[in-house]
């Protein structure tokens, strides 16, 4: 039976679905999401496959609703949530849906088209008008217009009878793009030699660009030159900077009359676009109503032949042959669930199991709660088949270890209450249909964060720590009285002597532990630094030889599940012993220190690190007295029973795997002399299940997997290599416990000093403290949250997940296995737009 603490079990089962009810049948259990489709047709191209034409149709149509979706965002529109459950549409509603699509989308595209039409011509018609408003009053007498320069004050047209009395003066008018205005300027003035007279304004509205849609502001030109060669100029320039060239009349009467013209067909030209824009409303009114439900069903559809794709044709052609992965505890409601659906075809599909050699995929079933946790265990790499699950576990260890690096209560407490307010949240819509990909990462993880904050919040209280400050919960265990008096301090001593030393071997002076955590009183002290450091390396090397010792325990429940009793004995023993003999015997020499030495005789107690290195050197130091009587025969035995289980780890299991294999290969020549026609007869009974069931045949079943001795001895050499050099690596990994620890609170310290003190100390000099006390706490609030929050918080976290691989790796989780990956309509339904 499947729990969260291993992974259920999977059988192969083998699908007999009816050709009539095929597709019915695949529906049903997408909708179940509970079978694994395996390809029995891997040496087919996915062109020669059965249903292929009906994959094509189903892309075919995506295409048309990538496009109407398109359309319905370009207007500003959004597409509403389908309503319901929508199951698969039977394959006859596949035409109806590509018909009715395909002319919602020629609709589109033709109202589309007209739209586009009427404002480029709108647009026109809007500048031409801006043309001759601008222009009006300029005609022939362009060139009186006033300036400073006298020769410019003489009239461009001569007396009759004079020498250009056969000259006529021509006029260009139209519009460009306002940065194109200054160049086109210098390069009229510059190509035409000055024979013209240009003049170049601004329009006073607006006007719509007919592609964009965006307001924009023209600028309209009116030029008066002579000469037929300049006018080719000024038409020739004005064509390569994509100038509106407008026709503009001499004589001021046409001018307005033109005018009036131009703004009638603009007035009509308006309704027209209006009516059209009214359509193209009830169009896309339509498109939003219709395109919802059917990307759902079309996805589906779609989804349903890529697995028939997958499935063989029965020599009869009537039926549909199918492997598939199911959780044992599952076969009864997929057997109902074909049953139903290939009732009206007359004849009900068949669901049976199959042998299979191969490894079946590893299936846990998670929950809103463990899903973040077993996907911290899943990046590690799947778990093997009916392999100890890791993630129960780590919905403790992970956020503790967080936790000892991120220890604060007032940081855990802002952690605490961000997760608990997504967790409070979680079942609103707004919230979970957020596309911000940060806070769905957040929202994902929203549990892990919330016991992470909870898990620091009890750090906080151990460490004695609130935005690092020291919180006096209990009365302090150290009394500064009692060293007073029975000191004999005096004013003059206290002059002298502006650091005090509490000395816990005066009576009076050490009342006792404090009752949770660290006593305030070090907050104070001068070696506080100091005491942290020894204590959290200390804490460190406990939790990682204890964290790396439950790893290794774990792996004896999967020799015992999987029946490898001589990987416990030549494995996990070995393992345990050199584990525990080197650090193990480390944890042991910290508690005894701490347990043996009091205060007394602090001075002379000897150093656990020396004793340590003494033992890898079986040496000893005359100045470091030993801890216990016989502590150097015991430290020698430990090295070299560590030692002598290198050999055991390396050539224990290929040695016996081998013997094993040996034995077997024996066995197998004498049953074979023996009664090759026995044999032969059972394997026929075995494989003959009839055509249809030897697709079934694993290639597992067909012969046995061969003893390699080579990649056997290379395998246990890397994994023993990897066991003993990484109990020592592994061990100096969890001293990041303790780096991260001091880290936090040194930050958490100097955040403080330059805020607090040196804030408050600037708001006492000015004399405003009150005005200045909220902008100073204001800022504190937001360094914590941007600085220690997001940043150590990250940083822990990704040491919290470095430490838990050292757990994982070369312990009890292989991760090469591959999870479940059911064929379900769950991704359709939560993907639709």
């Amino acid at each position: 039976m499947g729990s969260m603490f291993r992974s259920e079990e999977v059988a192969l089962v083998q699908l007999f679905l009816p050709t009539a009810a095929a597709y019915t049948c695949v529906s049903q259990l997408g909708e179940l999401g509970l079978v694994e489709f395996r390809d029995l047709n891997a040496s087919v191209s996915a062109f020669q496959r059965r249903f292929v034409v009906d994959v094509r149709r189903c892309e075919e149509l995506e295409k048309t609703f990538t496009f109407l979706q398109a359309e319905v965002r370009r207007a500003g529109l959004a597409l509403p949530l389908p309503e319901g459950v929508l199951l698969a549409p039977p394959p006859r509603d596949l035409l109806r849906i590509q018909e009715e699509s395909d002319r919602l989308a020629q609709e589109l595209r033709d109202v589309r088209g007209n739209q586009q039409a009427l404002r480029a011509q709108l647009h026109q018609l809007q500048l031409h008008s801006a043309v001759l408003s601008q222009g009006h009053g300029h005609g022939p007498q362009l060139a009186a217009t006033h300036t400073d320069m006298p020769l410019e004050r003489t009239p461009l047209l001569q007396a009759p009878g004079g020498p250009h009395q056969d000259l006529r003066v021509n006029f260009v008018a139209g519009a460009v793009e306002p940065h194109k205005a200054a160049a086109l300027e210098r390069l009229l003035w510059r190509a035409c030699r000055g024979f013209l007279i240009a003049s170049f304004r601004e329009t006073e509205q607006q006007l719509e660009d007919p592609v964009t849609g965006e307001p924009a502001t023209w600028t309209t030109f009116l030029i008066s030159y002579w000469g037929e060669q300049i006018g080719q100029k000024i038409r020739k320039i004005t064509d390569c900077f994509h100038c509106h060239v407008f026709p503009f009349a001499e004589q001021e009467e046409a001018r307005l009359g033109a005018l009036q013209q131009l703004q009638q067909q603009s007035h009509e030209l308006q309704e027209v676009l209006g009516e059209t824009e009214r359509f193209l409303s009830q169009v896309l009114g339509r498109v939003q109503k219709l395109l919802p439900p059917w990307q759902v069903q079309i996805r589906k559809m779609k989804a349903v032949y890529l697995a028939l794709n997958q499935c063989s044709v029965s020599t009869t052609h009537k039926c549909l042959i199918a492997e598939a992965w199911c959780a044992t505890r599952d076969l009864p409601t997929v057997q109902q669930a074909l049953q139903d659906s290939s009732s009206e075809a007359g004849v009900s599909a068949v669901v049976h199991r199959i042998p299979c050699r191969d490894m079946p995929p590893t299936l846990v079933r998670t929950n809103r709660f463990t899903a973040s946790f077993q996907g911290i265990v899943d990046a590690y790499g799947v778990g093997r088949y009916q392999e100890v699950n890791p993630a129960p576990y780590t919905i403790i260890t992970f956020p503790f270890l967080f936790a000892v690096m991120f220890g604060d209560v007032g940081h855990g407490l802002l952690m605490f209450l961000f997760a608990l307010a997504m967790v409070l949240a979680e079942n609103r819509p707004a919230v979970k249909t957020a596309q911000n990909e940060i806070w769905r990462t957040f929202f994902g993880g929203r549990y892990l964060l919330l016991l992470m904050g909870l898990f620091s919040v009890y750090t906080g209280f151990i460490y004695n720590e609130c935005f690092s400050r020291a919180t006096a919960i209990f009365p302090s265990g150290w009394s500064v009285a009692a060293m007073a008096n029975q000191s004999g301090w005096s004013d003059t001593f206290l002059a002298e002597h502006p650091l005090l030393t509490l000395d816990p071997n005066v009576t009076g002076v050490f009342l006792g532990p404090y009752p949770f955590g660290i006593d305030p009183v070090w907050s104070l002290a001068v070696n506080h630094l100091s005491f942290l450091n020894s204590f959290k390396m200390k804490m460190s090397v406990l939790l990682g030889v204890t964290h790396m010792t439950f790893g290794v325990v774990l792996g004896v429940f999967n020799h015992m599940h999987f029946g490898q009793w001589h990987r416990l004995l030549l494995e996990t023993v070995p393992e345990l012993v050199f584990l525990l003999a080197l650090f193990g015997y480390l944890v042991f020499l910290i508690v005894y220190k701490w347990l043996r030495f009091t205060a007394a005789d602090a001075a002379s107690a000897p150093s656990v690190l020396l004793h340590f290195i003494n033992m890898f050197l079986f040496s000893r130091s005359a100045t470091n007295r030993p801890l216990f009587p016989g502590q150097e025969v015991v430290q020698s035995v430990l090295v070299v029973l560590a030692l002598a289980m290198v050999p055991i780890l390396l050539l224990g299991t290929p040695l016996f795997l081998r013997q094993q294999h040996r034995r077997h290969a024996r066995r197998r020549q004498l049953v074979e002399d023996e009664d090759k026609t026995g044999l032969l007869d059972a394997s026929v009974s075995v494989s003959s299940q009839g055509l249809d069931e030897e697709k079934a045949e694993c290639p597992g079943d067909r012969e046995e997997a061969e003893f390699v001795a080579s990649e056997v001895f290379m395998h246990q050499a890397i994994h023993t290599i990897e066991f003993c050099l990484g109990c020592i690596s592994n061990t100096a990994s969890y001293l990041r416990l303790w780096a991260l620890s001091l880290a936090h609170a040194q930050l958490s310290e100097v955040l403080w000093a330059m805020v607090m003190r040196v804030g408050l100390g600037l708001s006492d000099e000015m004399g405003v403290v009150a005005v200045v006390l909220v902008p100073i706490f204001a800022a504190f609030a937001v360094m914590t949250v941007a600085i220690l929050l997001v940043m150590e918080g990250l940083s822990a976290f990704l040491h919290a997940l470095r430490l838990h691989w050292v757990e994982f790796q070369n312990k009890f989780y292989a991760g090469t296995g591959y999870k479940l990956s059911p064929f379900t309509f769950a991704v359709e339904d939560a993907e639709h737009p």
